[in-house]
């Protein structure tokens, strides 16, 4: 399991970023949206502690689509005026408030379904309205940093969340690992435009982490543990789907960047 934690999020931030230098920004939120980082860590956790942990974690993880997103608008204000050290500490500071906020809650997978839909409606128009300008193609020399940084973010997050209970352990599953990693680079080497362009992917990418840990959610409460999970799988794969083909099949939506 540890190998696992320190291979499959470092592997899909290269995947992330290579769609990102073909495709633009917004490719690469939109695949970073996807249960990549949250989805192992529930399945881990319940696999340990339990089906019904994993339902209570499934719940959480699905209603955190709105602090994840809290982090999201405030990295893309903060990044318009502050260096990334600032955006990053400070958007961390709103994703902390609102995780606090949601643990205070008592969820049903119904209820973390409408937290996180109302999210995702309203993140688009709370982002900043910035002209975005495709970049030249730039340099992967940073890239053994975002996947090193992605790793020590995964282990951090999967090494704390069982301690605390299935409340706790499903909000931290969806800490913004992948999303701290992609915000702060793309920020350094595109700048704040870059990063609005990013989390506006990324709005589209959560509803399939969503449809995730729905599916989970109720699933797991009334079947055997694998068969929801693929069940969760295939269901995330076709939301993303319905998404990613308009931007991959018209060619005045690519940017290189």
């Amino acid at each position: 399991m540890l190998l696992l934690k320190l291979t499959i999020v470092p592997l899909f931030i290269a995947l992330v970023t290579l769609a990102g230098k073909k495709w633009g920004a917004q490719v690469a939120g939109l695949l970073g949206g996807l249960p990549i980082v949250a989805g192992p860590i529930v399945v881990f956790l319940a696999l340990e502690q339990g089906q019904a942990f994993g339902v209570v974690a499934s719940t959480s993880a699905m209603a955190s689509v709105v602090a994840l997103l809290a982090f999201g608008i405030a990295y893309s204000w903060l990044s318009l005026s502050n260096a990334w050290p600032v955006a990053y500490a400070l958007s961390l500071v709103v994703w902390t408030l609102t995780a606090f906020l949601l643990a205070q809650l008592s969820l049903t997978p119904v209820i973390a379904l409408a937290l996180a839909a109302l999210a995702i409606a309203l993140t688009p128009v709370s982002l900043p309205k910035v002209a975005f300008k495709a970049h030249a193609a730039t340099s992967l020399k940073d890239l053994p940093l975002r996947l090193i940084a992605g790793a020590l973010l995964t282990l951090a997050v999967t090494q704390s969340a069982h301690l605390l209970g299935g409340n706790w352990s499903g909000i931290l599953a969806v800490f913004p690992v992948i999303g701290s990693v992609l915000a702060v680079f793309t920020h350094r080497s595109q700048g704040a435009a870059a990063v609005t362009q990013l989390y506006r992917g990324m709005v589209k990418g959560l509803c399939s982490l969503s449809v995730f840990f729905l599916v989970l959610g109720f699933a797991w409460q009334g079947h055997s543990f694998w068969w929801p999970v693929m069940m969760a799988i295939l269901s995330a794969l076709g939301v993303q789907l319905l998404f990613q083909l308009p931007l991959l099949l018209r060619p005045q939506n690519i940017k290189v960047v």
